[in-house]
């Protein structure tokens, strides 16, 4: 992340991505397909490491193979294959939604996770149970611990959306996209921004 001044003079935090160039791979149809979409390949890769039946596929659309494709269902079927697609389609966009997949955090518990305040200083005559989550069942009935019960746990490494992040500007010389906020995932991670 890093930050812009407004024409108010206002610090904004904001996120720069890399937004293109994505060149379409496939044209999918209702009637060959089942339902209309548009394919996009992101970031070239070598021949040595595309299997067989990639490289058919990227040669039927005539572009050099893609390391990332993606499939986008409510876009504009107006483009052909080995179309590219630069960061300039978002000029119109005031606002976008981006989805990653969040950081990883491993197994963690229920204070981290959840937010427990833990037993704090009021500690009841318990001295070593401060981050623990205290009671999770009921009594002998119904005897079992409720689905859902929030519990330490596996933490992130999951598909995350953050919707409506303001465009704040784009630099089509470069590629890049600059939206006010925070994006799911580690730096260098890929991610999808939806109109």
């Amino acid at each position: 992340m890093t930050s812009v001044f407004s024409a108010e003079g206002k610090n904004l935090p904001c996120t720069v991505i890399e937004a293109g160039p994505c060149v379409v791979t496939q044209i999918k149809t209702k009637e060959k397909d089942g339902y209309e979409a548009i394919q996009v390949g992101f970031v070239d890769k070598k021949d040595k490491h595309t299997t067989k039946p990639e490289a058919g596929h990227f040669k039927k659309a005539g572009v050099t193979p893609k390391r990332h494709l993606a499939e986008f269902k409510d876009f504009d079927t107006a483009y052909n294959p080995g179309d590219v697609i630069t960061v300039e389609y978002f000029n119109a966009a005031g606002f976008v939604d981006v989805v990653g997949t969040s950081k990883g955090k491993g197994f963690q518990g229920v204070v981290k996770r959840h937010g427990f305040g833990g037993v704090g200083q009021s500690t009841h005559g318990q001295h070593n149970r401060l981050r623990a989550p205290g009671s999770v069942g009921a009594c002998s009935y119904p005897a079992k611990v409720f689905k859902g019960t929030r519990m330490a746990g596996q933490m992130g490494n999951e598909r995350v959306t953050v919707q409506n992040l303001q465009v704040i500007k784009i630099l089509p010389e470069n590629n890049l996209l600059l939206l006010k906020g925070s994006i799911p995932g580690a730096k260098g991670s890929i991610v999808l921004i939806k109109k």
